[in-house]
């Protein structure tokens, strides 16, 4: 893992983009993309448990805006399996490796001790993409939402997957450990997806979602997209209905922006009004909690949404 203070350097490439039909140069955005940074000592304390545990996060590893926000208020998404991915995504900063470093046996009692420190009421643990392993990791997924629920038992559980290629055993084998929220991204609209995303389907993973709102009824079914990539507003509705149809609950909708030089570009900075307009459509077809916005991403005030839409 990359030394964790250089990582809280999260201010994404800014590539030449359109703003309401103008031309955005290097090093501007657009002011709704502009905020203040947060203060107070909560940001060091959670980067102090994190570096004792040796855990890395998709915060860092994937350049989220939302870092310092999220670690100043003690809170972090988890990214299990080491910080090494198989899939070489356009979109993603994450390291690639077609053999990454076999999983860490103790990374489950980490984790959970983590959790416990952090005092988190309520847990993302994302991973990367481990094609390498028979199983795509999900048995050590699952050892990881046990060490969890043993540490803290009242804390609730979202795991943020990969599509385990497809594989219905290794989705069973997290399923079965009973996470209150699963969510698997489909990330982008069906006709920029072999762009987008390295060896994820559009089909697949309208099929992994469907399967877990069969297979456990009674958890919430989470995914989402990111826009800005070229894609039309067609085409966004589109992902949203084949997303309700499906069975999804929960969709979260954000900006796309460019991590490094080599990642797909931006092609246009979506308005907030944009935004609002994506969200309206999704709750008129029966989703029954949107998340859209510019900053927003999958894991997000996660624990806030997960309230909000027990409540619905």
């Amino acid at each position: 893992m990359t030394d964790r203070k250089r990582r809280l350097n999260v201010l994404p490439e800014n590539p030449d983009a359109k703003e309401e039909g103008k031309a955005v140069g290097p090093g501007r955005f657009p002011k709704w993309l502009h905020r203040k940074l947060p203060s107070g000592n909560a940001l060091w304390k959670t980067q102090g448990i994190l570096s004792e545990k040796r855990l890395p996060t998709v915060c860092e590893e994937a350049k989220c805006p939302n870092l310092l926000e999220c670690w100043s208020k003690k809170t972090a998404t988890f990214l299990a399996m080491g910080s090494t991915c198989t899939r070489n995504c356009g979109f993603c900063d994450i390291d690639f490796a077609s053999n990454p470093k076999p999983l860490a046996p103790d990374e489950p009692l980490r984790l959970a001790e983590s959790v416990k420190e952090l005092g988190l009421k309520h847990v993302v643990i994302t991973m990367v993409a481990r094609d390498d392993l028979p199983d795509g990791g999900a048995a050590h997924l699952a050892a990881i939402i046990r060490a969890i629920r043993e540490k803290s038992p009242t804390s609730s559980i979202e795991v943020l997957t990969s599509d385990f290629f497809g594989n219905p055993e290794a989705l069973q084998t997290v399923l079965d450990e009973k996470p209150e929220i699963f969510n698997h991204n489909i990330e982008t609209v069906r006709t920029l997806t072999p762009r987008v995303r390295h060896r994820a389907t559009y089909e697949r993973t309208l099929e992994i979602l469907r399967s877990v709102r069969t297979y456990s009824p009674n958890c919430f079914v989470k995914s989402g997209l990111m826009v800005g990539l070229g894609e039309s507003e067609s085409e966004v509705q589109q992902t949203l209905q084949d997303l309700h149809d499906v069975g999804c609950q929960i969709v979260t909708i954000g900006q796309y922006l460019q991590a490094n030089r080599k990642k797909l570009r931006v092609k246009s900075f979506v308005t907030p009004e944009q935004f609002e307009s994506y969200a309206a459509y999704g709750k008129s077809i029966g989703i029954k909690h949107i998340y859209s916005g510019p900053f927003v991403r999958s894991s997000y005030n996660a624990a806030s949404l997960f309230n909000e839409t027990k409540s619905l």
